[in-house]
């Protein structure tokens, strides 16, 4: 599943392009993709314009004229693919991206007034596009209840402390992989931030030191920053907004390279384990489960 920077690279690939486009028409192949009353699809999306594209966590907001948002989450194996002037894709890396479309993968198509087309394909059919009134979405049950966004600036040291310690009891790659904790983390980012903190993922939070709480502030935010820059990562079934695999990957400290050796000790060999019931990449040297 995308995390919070390939969801973020996808809404600004969007933004700078659909914005101010006028909605002529909207089909659809399947109602669980897009679950909406053909009334309100009538009355608040055809002839509707684009007014601006937003990220909540992993979930894409596009806002319309009318005082409605489509909200949309590509789930396993959404995309998103733009065919007008220019053409990208972002999402799962089939051959939809770059093929004529729509395809059998194809869920719901937006044809612009202009001529041009979003395509919202999805294989796995887990993704969704929903149309809900604007002021509604701050009181969808998810939206309640997720947490921070690590990048903005009222996400403090001092606010993510505050916030693991409601799982005290668990542990801590658990703690930051929970979207009521912070919003977007998911498999990667924990991995490389833990490394970067010196953290063992297995550790409860409560016997994490607060430095060291400190130090996974810093170094989550910094992992996600670059991944935005380098366009997220290439993991399994993301491509960026430009339709390329995002190159974060090539930066990546310790997921994915069990078996290779730890950049801070070229003689000790990253391992992989499973925590939170994820695969979970560490160098046994610089994270010694802590216990206090």
């Amino acid at each position: 599943m995308p995390e919070l920077p390939e969801v973020e690279t996808v809404k600004r690939g969007l933004a700078k392009l659909i914005i101010g486009k006028n909605i002529k028409s909207v089909t659809s192949d399947n109602p669980k993709s897009f679950p909406n009353p053909p009334h309100d699809v009538s009355q608040f999306l055809v002839g509707a314009s684009i007014t601006a594209v937003r990220r909540r966590a992993k979930v894409l907001l596009i806002d319309l004229s009318t005082k409605y948002t489509l909200v949309i989450h590509l789930k396993m194996t959404g995309q998103l693919v733009f065919v007008g002037d220019e053409r990208f894709g972002a999402g799962h890396p089939n051959d939809s991206l770059v093929n004529g479309l729509p395809d059998k993968s194809t869920r719901v198509v937006f044809e612009f007034s202009d001529g041009s087309h979003l395509f919202f394909n999805d294989q796995r059919k887990f993704g969704w596009v929903k149309l809900i009134p604007s002021e509604e979405v701050a009181n969808l049950p998810f939206m309640q209840k997720v947490g921070p966004e690590p990048l903005e600036d009222n996400f403090t040291a001092e606010l993510f402390y505050t916030k693991l310690q409601r799982r005290k009891n668990t542990t801590i790659k658990a703690a930051i992989l929970d979207q009521t904790v912070l919003a977007g983390v998911g498999n990667i980012y924990a991995d490389e931030g833990l490394w970067g903190a010196c953290i063992h993922p297995s550790t409860r939070v409560k016997d994490v030191p607060r430095a060291a709480i400190d130090n996974l502030w810093r170094e989550l935010r910094e992992v996600m920053s670059l991944a935005i820059e380098k366009g997220g990562s290439s993991n399994h079934t993301y491509i960026n907004a430009e339709g390329k695999k995002g190159s974060y990957m090539d930066f990546a400290r310790v997921f994915r390279r069990d078996g290779e050796m730890c950049l801070r000790h070229p003689d000790v060999e990253i391992i992989k384990l499973k925590v939170a019931g994820r695969g979970t990449h560490i160098c046994p040297v610089c994270q010694v489960q802590l216990e206090v």
